[in-house]
């Protein structure tokens, strides 16, 4: 029962995360696009605001901009922060229920370090709020002054993140980590700068005083940088279903950096094609197809399967690593697995369509098979998702031998 516990309570948190993440991002793009849309018109003087006309559902809508507070202030404000509050604290949830909960299966290799389990949730936890802490005084900094520079320095931050977590963490740990502490940042900025900034711009604006302009600009800047980070972060959280992206730990952060720079290149040709058609910058459709094909030359040359087809010479082996002594499989077991299951989920996959081992998943050796016992247990013997539609034919009698092997490693 506490297998299936722990797989719904994943459905119900990742389900929760998507759909928070939804809310957020749309908000997010809705507002950059509107601010970007915005027009003078003739019954609202430029100092004051500016306006936006938008066709959906059949409706028509003016929306409306105003710099200074007008005559009549609705008192029900509608406040757009629980989206990034909510998608944070499900992801960290969701981060705990899987990574480091179970932190053997998804987020500790040994071959890269073998840390203990609490080990690697503080070293996780302490780099996304050292992570914010640093992020946060670059741009108090007077470097965030230029947002070039920032953008420079914010880019290479991601990548001297991706580099650390691959060098105690998994790869798929390395990638999800990096994707959460960008999370981290854009929660941060929401919950930090720029709804407290907007709480003092609008108490100024009812007060009849005059805001301080650089609250309004500090939040801006944050609100923007949230926008760029978008798609990257994106990618980072769908990343552990594409093990060619960490399969190896010297590739990860070029990946994570051509990434990055290329969706925040697809946010800045859609911001500025919002704010007039005319001078779109179809260059930055190129310049992101570059960065994404050589993050993807990048991710077939740190494969094994990849490294074959452009003849590169296999890449040197790690250190040995060991399964737990309780559950190392006999060897009936590694037959049974190796004739059923290795032809997909080896170093070098030999069944057709396959290049990497299905969400890097290695079960060609006895120490990686007694790794997987508990994921085994799940795909095979509680649900019998695994093999794929039993594509080799596996066997009821199959599935209990499995079951009686993971049953006397439970004792």
């Amino acid at each position: 029962m506490e297998s299936f516990v722990w797989e719904w309570g994943s459905l119900l948190l990742r389900w929760l995360h998507v759909v928070a993440a939804m809310a957020w991002i749309g908000s997010s793009f809705f507002f950059i696009h509107l601010d970007a849309s915005l027009k003078r018109t003739p019954d609202i003087p430029a100092s004051e605001g500016a306006a936006a006309w938008q066709v959906h559902g059949g409706g028509f809508y003016e929306m409306r901009k105003y710099f200074v507070a007008p005559e009549h202030l609705s008192p029900e404000l509608t406040w757009h922060k629980w989206q990034a509050y909510t998608t944070w604290l499900s992801g960290f949830v969701l981060l705990a229920w899987i990574y480091y909960a179970q932190s053997r299966l998804y987020l500790i290799d040994p071959a890269v370090m073998d840390l203990s389990a609490p080990v690697a949730a503080a070293l996780g936890i302490g780099a996304l709020a050292l992570g914010w802490l640093v992020y946060d005084r670059i741009c108090r900094s007077r470097l965030g002054e230029s947002e070039t520079g920032l953008a420079a320095v914010g880019l290479l931050a991601v990548t001297l993140a991706a580099f650390g977590f691959s060098q105690v963490f998994s790869g798929r740990g390395a990638l999800i980590h990096t994707g959460a502490l960008m999370a981290t940042w854009m929660a941060g900025n929401v919950f930090f700068i720029i709804i407290p900034n907007q709480r003092k711009v609008v108490a100024a604006l009812l007060k009849g005083e005059r805001p301080d302009p650089s609250l309004g600009k500090q939040a801006k800047q944050r609100s923007a940088q949230n926008n760029y980070l978008t798609l990257p972060v994106v990618l980072m959280m769908i990343a552990n279903h594409y093990p060619m992206l960490f399969e190896s730990k010297a590739t990860i952060p070029l990946i994570v950096a051509l990434v990055t720079a290329s969706g925040a290149v697809i946010r800045f040709f859609y911001n500025r094609r919002h704010a007039d058609h005319a001078r779109s910058p179809w260059w930055a459709w190129a310049a992101a197809s570059l960065g994404l094909a050589a993050a993807f030359v990048l991710a077939v040359a740190g494969s094994a399967g990849g490294r074959a087809v452009l003849g590169l010479p296999p890449q040197a082996e790690g250190p040995p690593v060991t399964a737990l002594a309780s559950t190392t499989p006999p060897d009936h077991v590694i037959e049974l697995v190796a004739g059923r299951c290795a032809m997909c989920h080896a170093a070098e996959p030999i069944w057709d369509g396959i290049g990497v081992a299905p969400k890097g998943v290695r079960l060609d050796t006895a120490e990686a098979i007694g790794r997987q016992a508990e994921a085994i247990r799940r795909q095979v013997v509680l649900t019998h998702n695994m093999p794929p539609n039993n594509v080799t034919e596996m066997t009821d009698e199959e599935r209990g031998v499995i079951a009686a092997w993971l049953t006397d490693t439970a004792r």
